[in-house]
């Protein structure tokens, strides 16, 4: 998981800012002033930044480019072993593999819970059959594994 260096600079940076403003609360609360109470917001407010902008800064994790692949819209997922994007009806044959690789490679979500611990990601595309009638056609399917690890099959 590789972190943000700017999200972390800017942490460090508001957590001293808290600690400023935490002396400056309690100044304020020693010597009675009337601001002191909207100091404590302010204060527990930068301490809330800090800590979102540190939780952000190490749970980052950049999508992955896959060489000769384009961006394919998920539009099914079933939250635990199939998901499937849709294909653009410009998309060339040679780019259906790196694509459906791209696409398993990018899925987020540690809860999916299968038997064997895979999901499928099917890239797809909607052809017009007759007027009116059409049917989804299977460009490429991958298999992601539990360890990350990506088998492309190309039917």
């Amino acid at each position: 998981m590789p972190a943000d260096p700017i999200l972390l600079k800017a942490g460090q940076w508001l957590a001293g800012a808290s600690a400023v403003l935490a002396v400056a609360t309690l100044v304020g609360f020693i010597s009675s002033w009337g601001i002191r109470f909207r100091l404590v917001g302010v204060t527990s407010f930068t301490v809330l930044l800090s800590l979102s902008c540190w939780a952000f800064a190490i749970s980052y994790n950049p999508r992955e480019k896959v060489e000769g692949a384009v961006n394919a819209p998920i539009v099914f997922d079933n939250g635990t072993n199939l998901v499937v994007a849709t294909a653009g009806a410009d998309l060339s044959p040679a780019s259906y593999g790196p694509t459906v690789e791209q696409v398993a490679r990018n899925l987020r979500g540690s809860g999916r819970i299968t038997t064997d611990g895979s999901v499928h990601v099917r890239l797809r595309r909607v052809e017009t059959v007759a007027p009116g009638v059409s049917r989804p056609v299977v460009l490429a399917e991958a298999t992601r594994g539990r360890d990350g690890t990506v088998v492309v099959i190309k039917p």
